[in-house]
């Protein structure tokens, strides 16, 4: 039971540790916003990373040879969405600079705890190398050692930890940063540097398709 729970935390880290796309907009988040917000888009990010454990739990290869075809369009759709919060972060920042007043307005984007998970959680969803991956690995286990419900179950939970736990300090840093730079130009700045790698991010993805 132990050892399928550490190799869920393992794999959790695994899969949440490369910083990517996600990463940088977790730090631009909560650097722009509060602590609490980033909080809740880590915690997205984190269920997600469940979810797609529990799934190749469930489904194993199955699941992963169902994706594949559309793993194509949702890579695009990654990208698409990637390119739009990047547009948003650098118009709304620019917006507020100009105009400090619209700080204190209400922000359509993702400006609370529900909103940020709900926005991370989804684009988290619309990555298909994440299902493969833990797919990989359960099937791994389950035929070296034999992986029971309970040792599934303990899996899953593992990998929900584990990316709970990195994605939350990755806010905690954005939450540093944020302090760092309370100005409004620092807080311009951070805005337009995050918005500019999470437009390298998306051409990366699609380029690296």
């Amino acid at each position: 039971m132990t050892a399928a729970f550490l190799a869920g935390v393992v794999a959790g880290y695994g899969v949440a540790v490369p910083v990517g796309a996600i990463a940088i907009l977790i730090i631009g988040l909560t650097a722009r916003t509060s602590l609490r917000v980033g909080a809740g888009a880590a915690l997205g990010v984190a269920t997600a990373d469940g979810l797609y454990a529990l799934l190749a739990v469930v489904g194993g290869a199955a699941l992963a040879g169902l994706i594949e075809p559309v793993a194509e369009p949702m890579r695009w759709l990654a990208a698409a969405v990637l390119l739009a919060l990047a547009a948003h972060t650098a118009v709304t920042a620019v917006r507020h600079h100009r105009d400090p007043a619209r700080a204190a307005r209400p922000d359509t984007g993702l400006s609370t705890p529900w909103r940020a998970f709900a926005g991370l959680l989804a684009l988290t969803m619309l990555n298909p190398a994440t299902i493969v991956y833990f797919a990989a690995l359960v099937l791994g286990r389950q035929a070296s050692d034999g992986l029971t419900v309970a040792g599934e179950a303990l899996f899953v939970l593992g990998a929900f930890l584990a990316s709970a736990s990195w994605q939350l300090l990755i806010a905690g840093s954005g939450s540093l940063v944020g302090r760092l730079l309370t100005g409004p130009r620092g807080r311009l700045a951070t805005a337009l540097v995050s918005a500019t790698v999470i437009v390298a991010l998306a051409a990366a993805t699609l380029l690296g398709g």
